[in-house]
């Protein structure tokens, strides 16, 4: 569904006047800022453990072919590295990035990645990275594991937003013209 939307284009591979009509795999179209905004158009979610594009689009749209609209709108172009990890997968990612330090003993994981510290104005808390160094001087100053850092990072990830299902027509009829129109 999402590729039979991509135009077609003369192209010559090799260089030798021998031009073949392909499909142009590099055609893009993206949310303008305004839109993305837009929050009467989104509704925010969190991603649960295990689901995929393709589930969340089933449960929403009710075909999970729609998956890559999910995608698209979260800017999603890296499934592997943009898409939250399974618990399991999350495990053997940390596994491979901060393996066991025979020379120290330990595993990196547990290592210290960065230090925080935490301000506050107001109604708003803020955690402040303020890097590597070893700041036992400062007491305010707060360790974060490498998994804290990674476990951070994936639930940053789980945060996306969903288009309301009321507007996917709309959707889908502005992404078919965009993807037609001509760049040459």
């Amino acid at each position: 569904m999402y590729f039979a939307n991509f135009p077609n284009i003369v192209y010559d591979s090799v260089g030798n006047d021998d031009f073949k009509i392909v499909t142009n795999l590099l055609r893009r179209v993206s949310l303008r800022a305004k839109v993305r905004e837009d929050v009467l158009l989104f509704d925010r979610y969190d991603v649960r453990e295990g689901e995929t594009p393709e589930i969340i689009a089933d449960k929403l749209y009710g075909d999970s072919e729609l998956h890559w609209t999910i995608l698209l709108l979260n800017n999603i172009t890296d499934r592997y590295s943009q898409w939250p990890k399974s618990y399991t997968q999350f495990l053997s990612f940390l596994a491979e990035k901060y393996p066991f330090d025979s020379s120290l003993s330990t595993q990196l994981v547990d290592q210290t990645h960065h230090f925080e510290i935490t301000q506050t104005s107001g109604d708003t808390t803020v955690k402040i990275d303020i890097g590597t160094v070893d700041t036992t001087s400062d007491l305010s100053a707060t360790a974060v594991t490498n998994y804290e850092y990674e476990e951070k990072i994936q639930d940053d990830l789980r945060h996306i937003r969903l288009l309301d299902p009321s507007y996917l027509t709309q959707f889908l009829f502005e992404f078919e013209n965009l993807m037609k129109e001509s760049v040459v």
